[in-house]
């Protein structure tokens, strides 16, 4: 893998080029991978024209790392604090692997009182993109925290998806907030979509006329969160334009329902698989 630093909308950023010609870009701010392309040179990350580049806002696509809070369940700012903070990229041993870091500092501190090391690692191999979150507990005492990779899929038109795979999973529906198991073999979206499901055994694909994508996780993000803001939600988003909606589809793996419990030394590791079918 080869690994350059760039300016990316005037922000530094890393760009790495795989063996197989795989192309991936992550913003220091937040260790927020921008850009992911395998060998056909397609792009399957969405990443709003109107995403706030400012190196303190939080960017509208890409791959959020939302930690140690997911949305507003707790008392930290919305997604918790990890998304907005300067990250720093470290060598990794592992192939075709590039590796950003996180520690707690002053910043952190003031809104959440413990000694963390969090890493993230972007993989790259033919077709397929790996992406892992690890937090490591150094403090002196236990401490809890929710998680989650929030993957923007880019898609040609949202009227033309679908997602296959959780026929069967335990719903949340945060809308109607309403708990029930789902019964269609595919989800379709027509009007703001905002779901948490109990990750299924099996991967799950995304299916558009030109093409599959494979969307797996491990077993310790044990929700999968689905979410499109629907044209009304959509056009109210400063940091998107008003038909963006029709162009993404967030699929995100998480640990929220049952925060994670680390214990002084021990470490988590959650993580999310594309791969291109």
């Amino acid at each position: 893998m080869e690994i350059s630093s760039i300016e990316f909308r005037g922000q530094p950023a890393l760009r790495a080029v795989g063996a197989d010609g795989s192309t991936l870009t992550v913003a220091l701010h937040g260790a927020q991978v921008l850009s992911w392309t395998a060998a056909d040179g397609v792009e399957r990350l969405y990443l709003s024209p109107s995403a706030v580049f400012d190196g303190k806002t939080a960017i509208r696509g890409g791959v959020p790392v939302c930690c140690p809070q997911f949305n507003q369940r707790g008392m930290l700012p919305k997604h918790g604090f990890m998304r907005n903070l300067p990250w720093k990229h470290e060598p990794s041993e592992a192939p075709e692997t590039l590796r950003l870091s996180l520690r707690d500092g002053d910043a952190t501190r003031v809104l959440w009182p413990h000694a963390f090391e969090a890493r993230l690692e972007a993989t790259l191999s033919r077709g397929q993109l790996r992406i892992a979150l690890t937090l490591v507990n150094i403090d002196h005492a236990p401490w809890t925290f929710a998680a989650a990779l929030h993957t923007y899929l880019r898609v040609d038109d949202i009227a033309d998806v679908r997602l296959e795979g959780l026929q069967g999973a335990n719903r949340w529906d945060s809308l109607r907030d309403d708990r029930h198991v789902e019964t269609s073999a595919a989800l379709h979206f027509d009007a703001e979509f905002d779901s948490v499901y109990a990750s299924p055994a099996r991967p799950l694909q995304l299916v558009q006329p030109d093409g599959r994508l494979e969307i797996s996780q491990s077993a310790s993000c044990s929700e999968t969160v689905v979410w499109n803001p629907g044209a009304l939600l959509g056009a109210k988003l400063a940091d998107m334009p008003a038909d963006g909606f029709r162009h993404m589809l967030c699929v995100e793996a998480a640990r929220i329902d049952e925060p994670v419990l680390l214990e002084p030394g021990a470490q988590w590791q959650g993580w999310q698989q594309l791969r291109v079918l």
